[in-house]
């Protein structure tokens, strides 16, 4: 059967009060300034289905996913290894993970799984012939490494625009943008599924907002005169921000001057890389299929001496004196007392015609995401981060010696040296695994 395609989204935006996410201290939300979305792109070569879901949320755990997943498959017949769920980082969505001195919204947080199969079952109901393409632009102006070599010999992240001690980042970035991109045999916009390596932009601290992502989906349907479901994913951020610390800070004219800016500039880009497919570049079948395996994790722990400390601090002072440094002594406590000793995290690869797809269950570093590509079997490799699950920030191995915030202890910055070299591995080996399908021959694959 040739190739149907369909797409759907589910608002998932929280009620005013609702505790927010991405801050060290704690936010209740006062305003709406855009919703939140659950977007879903389905894609049916009547051998294989599979499926994408992309949340407006800083990150998905388990705990959403795994749930997510069993009704999707009782729902919609897609095996947990053909739907890929991922977050895109908002900072101004609601809290998903347990950490800091985050509290969960129990009530809405039970509902997210059921949102995430209604917006699958949605994109299923619209399934109709289609053709998909695929293309890669670059936005290497709004893409910038955060962390910076400083001259005492210490590595910080956002250390300041023209700070008199930066010396050069510590780190690459990937300005690649990829486009997945989805059109009826009439040659209508259905979906596109855009990905790009940058954590967020920013929004106004008390306000819900789905930060540059929405304002991506708006721009992008705007060019393309299509209430097409237009998402963009997310990449290997874990390093990268929108800011040129080596510039003076830019005027920001009113609060989403810069979410619009960024948005604006990924949107264009990637219309502009829809309208470089060549007629024969779009396909009517595609071989479809995917693959998921839990990876063992051990996860780095406090010292005792390090918890004797935090006990000592948190004795005598309070959040106001010092929140980041009263947040860690927490975090350091709460990791002795109630940290597993063994853990696991999905790493997920999904093949559609001849581009890869890798799910990472973190905030990767960009140095994962390149090396993804240049291992990949496949012709195109697109590194979708914050997938099916979140270990907080992974980094290659050289990164553990440099330090900085994203490898200081915490229930956010807990993996150990070698994870990214075993995650990469394995979703090499799944992309080869995949590589060599032809259609019909998935099934005859996991069965023999």
């Amino acid at each position: 059967m040739a190739l149907h395609a369909g797409a759907a989204r589910v608002c998932i935006t929280p009620p005013l009060g609702t505790e927010l996410q991405g801050h060290f201290n704690a936010r209740q939300a006062n305003n709406i300034h855009d919703d939140l979305w659950a977007q879903a792109i389905v894609l049916d070569n009547g051998e294989e289905r599979v499926a994408f879901v992309v949340c407006d949320l800083i990150a998905v755990t388990a705990t959403i996913t795994a749930p997510a997943k069993e009704l999707v498959a009782e729902r919609c017949g897609i095996p947990p290894q053909n739907l890929l769920i991922s977050a895109t980082h908002t900072h101004t969505g609601p809290v998903t993970m347990l950490i800091a001195a985050c509290t969960p919204p129990d009530g809405y947080l039970a509902g997210l799984p059921t949102a995430i199969a209604d917006a699958v079952a949605m994109a299923v109901a619209r399934l109709q012939p289609a053709e998909v393409g695929f293309a890669t632009g670059s936005c290497p102006e709004v893409v910038f490494n955060r962390r910076y070599h400083m001259k005492d010999g210490t590595v910080r992240f956002n250390p300041g625009y023209l700070n008199p001690d930066l010396v050069e980042p510590a780190g690459p970035t990937d300005p690649t943008l990829s486009l997945l991109a989805v059109r009826s045999l009439e040659r209508q916009p259905i979906a596109a599924l855009a990905n790009l390596s940058l954590h967020y932009v920013g929004s106004p601290a008390l306000d819900i907002s789905a930060d540059y992502f929405g304002f991506f989906s708006r721009a992008f349907q705007r060019c393309a005169g299509s209430p097409l479901v237009a998402v963009m994913s997310n990449g290997c951020q874990g390093d990268i921000n929108n800011c040129d610390f080596s510039r003076p800070a830019p005027a920001s004219p009113y609060p989403y001057f810069h979410t619009e800016r960024v948005a604006n500039v990924c949107a264009g880009e990637a219309w502009k890389t829809w309208n470089t497919l060549m007629e024969e570049d779009w396909s009517r079948e595609a071989v479809l299929g995917g693959e998921l395996k839990q990876v063992p994790l051990t996860p780095r722990r406090p010292s005792p001496e390090l918890v004797a400390e935090a006990h000592g601090y948190l004795a005598s002072h309070r959040p106001e004196d010092d929140i980041w440094q009263w947040t860690y002594m927490r975090e350091y406590t709460i990791m002795a007392e109630d940290w597993p000793q063994e853990l696991s995290f999905p790493v997920q690869s999904i093949r559609v015609g001849e581009t890869g797809f890798v799910g990472l269950p973190a905030e990767p570093f960009c140095e994962i995401g390149l090396e993804l590509r240049q291992k990949s079997p496949l012709p195109h490799l697109v590194p979708i981060g914050l997938a099916n699950d979140c270990a907080g920030y992974v980094a290659t191995d050289r990164h553990y010696a440099l330090g900085g915030y994203e490898l200081t202890l915490c229930r956010w910055a807990f993996a150990p040296e070698g994870t990214a070299a075993g995650w990469i591995a394995t979703a090499v080996e799944q992309l080869k695994r995949l590589a060599n399908l032809r259609a019909g021959a998935l099934e005859a694959s996991r069965t023999a």
